[in-house]
């Protein structure tokens, strides 16, 4: 068992002051406020006094950290979940951008096979397939020799059983009506991105079954007054959620502050589009097929393209709360509730008794000092965590 004592709890849709939190094994067995949650004489006890705690965070699409890609090798998505959970992030979708079927197959066979040993990380719940059936007008850095048209007999053992979680594709290319319907149908989730969708034809994928939209505004026409396309499509249609890359460089925080007063949190989504340059000095870095110049702020192709982001997630929060001004408490569903909603997780992305144990702990700069997954401690930044041990619990 294990007892956490005095923190700020947000279960992220109620804030709870002084709060304690019990785990057996893998899963929360209670929570309340830490004057009348008892710490059970076997438990062990964290004092977490001054720090905040959350459910774990989950990134839907990201494409690589610390060096690794994970087109280019599906095998890294090990090495990378190991490292994740220091930006509070417990679970993940790995990004497969376009490339040949045996790239897919591959990634596929990574994920149910599992981890070459016992995992200390973050989960990968499913690949997020980005391609191949994207616009090629819209192709950002994806490689347009291996985009091509929706097809069935391509993605026949695309399913959630099968390792397959989320496609991005462009709706209205031929076919892709029909693989919307047989991929919702499987419980795959799909997805509008790298698309000329007008507003019609965004509209008629919705009604096929669409329920994401990928990084809003990106690879996409720019929302116009008469002609508001797939961006204006999703935004208007109360059904899909909708992923942002809140860097401050894919998208104004102007544009950020408006699509927050849009949707709120039960819509907006966060995600990163990390690549390869996570984690890692600027210098120069893959993914998929193309070599990618990273700085400070950006990751770009030699032609000046955007190439995914350097972002970590727990900086998308703030960096959230920084240009709409919105509370931690409204800004932590796009991280947690909603994601594990899109996926149909009831167990995740919420602190409640049965819930998984996926739990973040952080400072009021959203500095990561503890995470666990599965009730396992998987990240603690070094510092702070011999001091938490070595409080005493003071009974409730």
């Amino acid at each position: 068992m294990l007892y956490i004592q005095h923190a700020t709890i947000y279960t992220p849709h109620h804030r709870l002051d002084d709060g304690a939190l019990l785990i057996e094994a893998d899963r929360i067995m209670a929570l309340g406020p830490a004057a009348k949650l008892a710490c059970p004489s076997d438990a062990q006890l964290i004092d977490a006094a001054g720090l905040l705690l959350a459910p774990g965070f989950i990134d839907l699409q990201l494409n690589g950290a610390f060096g690794h890609d994970f087109t280019t090798n599906p095998e890294s998505i090990w090495p990378v979940a190991a490292g994740l959970p220091q930006y509070g992030v417990t679970s993940f979708l790995p990004t497969i951008i376009t490339s040949l079927p045996e790239t897919i197959t591959a990634a596929q066979v990574v994920l149910t096979q599992g981890p070459p040993t016992e995992s200390t990380g973050a989960l990968p719940l499913g690949l997020h397939l980005e391609g191949p059936f994207l616009n090629p007008a819209r192709k950002g850095a994806h490689n347009p020799a291996y985009l091509c048209l929706p097809r069935l007999d391509a993605t026949a053992n695309w399913s959630p059983e099968q390792g397959v979680r989320l496609v991005t594709l462009a709706p209205e290319l031929p076919g892709a009506l029909e693989l919307i319907e047989t991929l919702a149908g499987r419980g795959v989730v799909v997805s509008a991105g790298h698309s000329l969708a007008d507003d019609a034809e965004a509209a008629t994928g919705l009604e096929a079954g669409l329920r994401y939209g990928t990084h809003l505004f990106n690879a996409m026409p720019a929302l116009h007054h008469r002609d508001p396309g797939l961006a204006g499509a999703l935004l208007a249609d109360s059904r899909p959620i909708i992923g942002l890359i809140v860097d401050g460089v894919h998208v104004h925080p102007n544009l950020v502050k408006l699509v927050w007063r849009l949707l709120g949190s039960s819509r907006l989504n966060l995600v990163t589009d990390a690549m390869a340059a996570l984690g890692t000095p600027p210098g120069r870095y893959r993914l998929g097929d193309f070599e990618v110049d990273v700085d400070a702020a950006s990751a770009r192709l030699a032609d000046g393209t955007l190439a995914g982001s350097i972002l970590a997630l727990n900086e998308a929060l703030r960096n959230l709360m920084t240009f709409t001004g919105c509370s931690l408490g409204e800004a932590l569903p796009t991280v947690t509730t909603t994601p594990a909603t899109l996926l149909g997780l009831a167990d995740r992305g919420e602190l409640a008794p049965g819930a998984v144990a996926d739990i973040v702990l952080f400072d009021p700069d959203l500095q990561i000092v503890l995470t666990l997954v599965g009730g396992q401690i998987v990240y603690s930044n070094g510092l702070l965590l011999p001091t938490l041990f070595s409080r005493e619990y003071n009974g409730p």
